[in-house]
């Protein structure tokens, strides 16, 4: 039943997002070597459920909010500490066909620092999938599974999107897509409709509406040459 709903999840997701992170999954090589920094919150069984062929690499400073044996879906986790984190993935230098790191640089002791060491890690004409929150989120209202950057108070980095793209044009990434406020016009249509209600409940629209409405999540997508 969970893999049936998680197929649901995905479709739904890819039809409405189409710059998502599970059109991303599916747009993975075959067979592809992959690795998944800040890798919580179930994904290593939801990205090899999805797609069994890869090789699943999956990196952490913890194991935060894993319901499922997460080391028996990943063919290798790795635990690191705040401090190395961007060490150890300079350790796996050229080593992977995809990298998906979503909203965590914004944890991150040293973004700058981990975001080289994830293109380090990448194969030649390898792909990032990169998400985080909007410079402009620190003026949005608070809300229940945060919509205000500061709602997390794990959040360090508030990342300046212009300085970003470059340094990333800078260390051979060309941009395949980037939005500074991903805004999808259906999740954005019911974030707008359910408004008046979920900020009365303080609460979030389904299908990520209340972050399109605002526009709260950055999106890069980038391959290496």
């Amino acid at each position: 039943m969970k893999y049936i709903w998680l197929n649901i999840t995905r479709i739904i997701s890819k039809l409405i997002k189409q710059k998502g992170k599970y059109s991303f999954i599916d747009s993975i090589v075959a067979n592809g070597k992959v690795l998944d920094v800040g890798c919580g919150n179930n994904s290593p069984y939801i990205i090899k459920t999805l797609r069994p062929d890869i090789y699943y690499v999956g990196i952490d400073i913890g194991v935060y909010n894993q319901t499922t044996e997460y080391n028996v879906y990943a063919n290798k986790y790795i635990l690191a500490n705040s401090n190395n984190f961007h060490l150890k993935i300079e350790e796996l230098s050229n080593e992977f066909d995809a990298i998906i790191c979503s909203h965590n640089l914004e944890h991150c002791n040293d973004y700058i620092a981990t975001t080289l060491a994830m293109i380090k890690s990448l194969k030649k004409q390898g792909d990032i999938y990169l998400s985080f929150p909007c410079e402009e989120s620190v003026g949005f209202p608070s809300r229940h599974g945060t919509l205000n950057f500061y709602d997390d108070s794990t959040h360090k980095n508030l990342i300046q999107y212009s300085a970003f793209i470059a340094m990333l044009i800078e260390n051979e990434m060309d941009i395949v897509f980037a939005v500074k406020r991903y805004r999808p016009a259906l999740p954005f249509l019911i974030g707008l409709i359910c408004e008046p209600f979920c900020r009365l409940l303080n609460k979030q629209a389904p299908t990520g509406g209340t972050w399109a409405l605002y526009g709260f999540e950055t999106i890069v997508i980038a391959k290496k040459h």
